[in-house]
């Protein structure tokens, strides 16, 4: 009896290396804040080798609002932000009267605000191991919606230490190695933040990420995994410049009404009091300038940005360049250092993302139009050979054309 136990545990083992080698290797890359251009200043060449030996899109769609958490989590979810959870980067539940903040990890690591499944949850349900060196999203509770194995963000962390992370964990032995693997980096978007668009540190960011992703290759290739393993490099958004001559105070607007104010910017969330929401909105209707009102039910659906319960009855989107203030944000802003952001309409160019692969899943020297970032999340699944949740808003069908063999 104990040899034949001995016998099926020696099995169960061989297995669960065969399923694990056969499974396909995939690393998620986040260059944050990497405009759709930025690519063609003849300063990133380990991005030019995804050109010319795999896929080349002309851009990545993000959605509204362009940034950072919603888009993030929409690229691993499917889903849109107002279906996802993460309407924005800072979220207010009037019903419970709770904060969400990407500057408060208690309420990141809380599931409640996350309401799609990322892919590492899908991954895992399918057999698959993940791991996450850094995504917003993959270190939330209870344990079972993260990755097997992940980090806790640390924005100070050494870029050489995350590749050295993925690294190490595609060093382990077949039965607990990962195959689906996330990777972020921000000093694109920080140095945009902080210097503007056209800005020589922004050029060294650009150079800095793609050092890192010419890294990753080299130490792929000293594991043996660089022919097998499918690299995917996106980003959450775009980038463009702001001035201080370029603003609206929209409190000045409805400064006789008691509404509630939420982000700012290239965009602005209102609620007023629920018998005064008309009056508000045609008196911003009236005196829109740089900007376009809508209230939840009338903007278009292209921004699908109406139902949540989350989202304010009246939503702003500045033009392009344009900032959107109150009293208190105007003071901010004289002594703001920021030179360019994003947050604006998704579908303007400035704020479009970037979409390279390269692996044995893909075609080669492929160029083709802008792809939508909630189309990435079937495409993983098509790649895994695993079905995707059946409520997602992305299409396999707008993106499977990329694959070999289609």
């Amino acid at each position: 009896m104990k040899k034949i136990i001995i016998i099926l545990f020696a099995l169960t083992l061989l297995s669960i290396s065969i399923y694990s080698q056969s499974q396909p290797y995939v690393i998620l890359i986040s260059f944050d804040g990497f405009r759709w251009d930025y690519a063609n200043r003849g300063v990133s060449p380990n991005i030019d080798i995804m050109k010319k030996d795999g896929v080349s899109a002309l851009s990545l769609r993000p959605d509204f609002p362009s940034k950072t958490f919603p888009n993030h989590y929409a690229i691993v979810t499917g889903m849109y932000p107002e279906n996802n959870g993460l309407i924005a980067n800072s979220i207010y539940d009037p019903f419970r009267n709770a904060q969400y903040s990407l500057r408060d990890s208690s309420q990141v690591r809380n599931g409640r605000w996350y309401l799609g499944e990322a892919f590492w949850e899908t991954a895992q349900r399918n057999g698959i191991i993940s791991a996450s060196y850094f995504w917003p999203g993959s270190e939330i509770s209870p344990k079972y919606r993260r990755p097997e194995y992940y980090e806790k963000y640390d924005h100070t962390r050494a870029y050489k230490a995350r590749v050295d992370g993925i690294i190490n964990w595609l060093k382990l032995p077949y039965a607990k190695r990962p195959h689906f693997l996330t990777l972020y980096f921000s000093a694109t978007d920080g140095m945009g933040h902080e210097f503007g668009t056209d800005s020589k540190e922004v050029n060294q960011a650009i150079f800095k990420e793609d050092s890192m992703l010419g890294l990753l290759f080299k130490k792929l290739k000293e594991i043996n995994l660089y022919d097998s393993t499918n690299v995917i490099l996106v980003s959450d958004h775009g980038m463009s410049d702001i001035s201080k001559d370029r603003t609206v105070n929209i409190q000045n607007i409805i400064r006789n009404y008691d509404v509630k104010y939420q982000q700012g910017g290239p965009f602005m969330l209102i609620q007023p009091k629920p018998n005064e929401v008309n009056k508000v909105y045609q008196l911003l209707l009236k005196n829109q300038n740089h900007f376009n009102v809508y209230t939840k039910t009338n903007i278009p659906a292209r921004f699908h940005y109406s139902d949540n319960p989350f989202i304010p009855d009246i939503i702003i989107s500045a033009d392009l360049g344009w900032y959107l203030t109150t009293d208190k944000s105007v003071k901010y802003m004289a002594k703001m250092k920021t030179v360019a952001t994003h947050g604006w309409d998704n579908n303007t160019l400035d704020m479009q993302g970037i979409f390279f692969a390269m692996g044995p899943a893909f075609k080669v020297g492929y160029k083709t139009a802008t792809i939508n970032n909630i189309d990435i999340y079937p495409l993983l699944s098509k790649i895994f050979n695993i079905s995707p949740r059946s409520n997602i808003d992305g299409k396999l069908a707008n993106i499977e054309f990329i694959l070999k063999n289609r």
